[in-house]
């Protein structure tokens, strides 16, 4: 539950994944498309995708965040910094589909021991690694 909404947003999408989807804002214009791994013909973007784009700047952004709040605990997070978010979709066994995460996150010149306290308390923070966590298997790697 949220103490206080700093910022809300809306999407709507129509026809599935198979369709589109537009936020309220009208700045985000998305065709929606299945990809061929699941019988569909790999034109627009599917909702994995979008997940990945979404979480992988998140993770990013909490970094920055952790960072700056941290008064020198966490180093400060290089303008070279990238996390490559990879996203698969799957049947659970428990029955329906579930997805897995891995976070493949890029901290040049910031010492292995650093960058993985670093890592740690931004997934302790992000609001997408809350959101999944203790549903969606999230690996995490510092690379």
């Amino acid at each position: 539950m949220l103490s206080t909404v700093l910022y809300q947003t809306e999407a709507t999408a129509t026809g599935g994944r198979d369709g589109y989807a537009r936020t309220a804002d009208g700045s985000l214009n998305v065709w929606l498309g299945l990809p061929r791994e699941l019988g569909g013909k790999d034109v627009g973007n599917n909702p994995e995708q979008l997940f990945a784009a979404g979480y992988a700047a998140c993770f990013l952004s909490a970094m920055k965040t952790v960072s700056a709040l941290s008064k020198g605990a966490h180093p400060k997070v290089p303008d070279s910094a990238r996390v490559t978010a990879q996203v698969s979709i799957g049947p659970r066994i428990e029955g329906g589909y579930g997805l897995a995460i891995s976070l493949s996150i890029a901290l040049p010149d910031i010492e292995r021991n650093q960058a993985e306290a670093l890592v740690a308390a931004a997934h302790a923070t992000c609001p997408y690694s809350n959101a999944v966590r203790g549903n969606v298997d999230v690996a995490l790697h510092v690379i």
